[in-house]
């Protein structure tokens, strides 16, 4: 039977690894992401997973590693935040170029300078033109559920893409909350055994990885890598569907909120929306017509699947926890290209929120609501993009 515990978001997340038991995971401790990998450090060091441990001087040398790791013909993991998700740039292009599918765990945390530890999204909104599918959660209960799902879709046949799993520093990571952990049994057979495809150490079909490519042909080879993309809307879906099947939770490419009457509608990443339905909750007490999206699958981004969930809307309120200095925010951008192409489409506002681990409190959720509610009133706009919580 499932087991219901209070758990961290790291303990959830470090329980995922140790019963999806991958053959090699590379570790270097940043926090937020430090407690995990010192639990899954911990599985190691007792014999409770069969994972070859490597320990690295940098999350450039980590994701190095994993790569070889993969390309060998390896299932493999590791964990990374801010900083550290920074320093493997390079490598997670290798990483998607090589089509290996690494699952990696993003404890979501900010960029510096100034040097910041707390929870904001500008790692991953960095990383997300690197070709990796990404997957974000707003509890310790959906990090744990990605986690697993996301090796059956990085490894899918059609996909062998790498997959990060995003969940908010600390708000998620060091917070207790409930969560209902499968069996180990039913997450051995859900991931099932590895298969690898074109592993390097068959040296009976000897291959290269990473050759020099010129002009003549890397073109072709990055729209194939784009097509590979294409299918992973459907992988999400098809794994959801099994997914539903252990452990009852249903998973879609993103959460639509009390959407299908709402005139006006949030929508917002990870932990943030479990605050904001609460405020959409009340709002709906009030008579007012409100309503949420919360993205889970942001790389490929469900532009046709956003714009259908979204265009009955009056007005609608793009909540961003990173910038894009002297832009929109990212997540702003994406859902302005989804609702472009309709003739008739909601006015689209952006709210920077959060910056740094700035608390998101009801009051702010409420304050953009009551605005949206002017805006649909009106038509008219005071100011596109506004930063929100912030002390002049």
């Amino acid at each position: 039977m499932a087991r219901v515990g209070a758990v961290t978001g790291n303990e959830a997340v470090a329980e995922a690894l140790r019963q999806i038991n991958p053959d090699v995971c590379a570790a270097y401790p940043i926090t937020p992401q430090t407690e995990l990998m010192q639990r899954f450090a911990a599985f190691v060091a007792n014999g409770k997973v069969d994972t070859e441990l490597i320990l690295v001087e940098s999350e450039h040398s980590a994701m190095s590693a994993c790569i070889g790791a993969a390309a060998a013909g390896g299932r493999v993991a590791t964990a990374t935040c801010g900083p550290g998700l920074a320093l493997m740039w390079e490598m997670l292009y290798v990483a998607a170029g090589m089509r290996l599918p690494i699952f990696m765990a993003v404890v979501n945390r900010a960029l510096s300078a100034p040097l910041n530890i707390h929870g904001d999204h500008s790692d991953a909104m960095g990383a997300r033109d690197a070709g990796w599918v990404q997957l974000w959660s707003e509890n310790a209960q959906e990090a744990y559920d990605n986690m697993i799902q996301a090796v059956r879709i990085a490894e899918h046949m059609d996909v062998r893409l790498p997959v990060m799993v995003c969940y908010d520093g600390f708000i998620i990571s060091h917070s207790i909350q409930r969560a209902e952990l499968l069996d180990d049994d039913v997450v051995k057979g859900f991931v099932g055994e590895y298969k690898p495809l074109n592993p390097l150490l068959d040296i009976d079909h000897p291959k290269s990885y990473g050759p020099l490519i010129l002009p003549d042909e890397y073109h072709e080879y990055k729209r194939a890598q784009h097509e590979a993309m294409t299918k992973v809307k459907g992988v999400v879906l098809s794994v959801a569907e099994d997914f539903a099947r252990i452990s009852g939770r249903r998973y879609g490419l993103f959460e639509a909120y009390r959407l299908d009457d709402a005139e006006v509608g949030l929508v917002v990443l990870n932990s943030a929306a479990g605050t904001a339905k609460d405020v959409v909750d009340a709002f709906r007490e009030r008579g007012v017509k409100a309503g949420l999206l919360k993205p889970r699958l942001f790389r490929p981004f469900p532009y046709e699947e956003v714009a259908a969930a979204l265009k009955g809307l009056k007005a609608v309120a793009v909540l961003d926890r990173a910038d894009s200095f002297g832009g929109y925010g990212p997540v702003f951008m994406e859902i302005a290209s989804a609702l472009y192409p309709l003739a008739e489409r909601p006015v689209v506002i952006n709210k920077i929120y959060g910056l740094g681990g700035r608390d998101f409190l009801p009051d702010h959720a409420a304050a953009v609501l009551n605005e949206l509610v002017e805006i649909a009133r009106t038509g008219r706009v005071r100011v596109a993009k506004e930063y929100i919580g912030v002390r002049e």
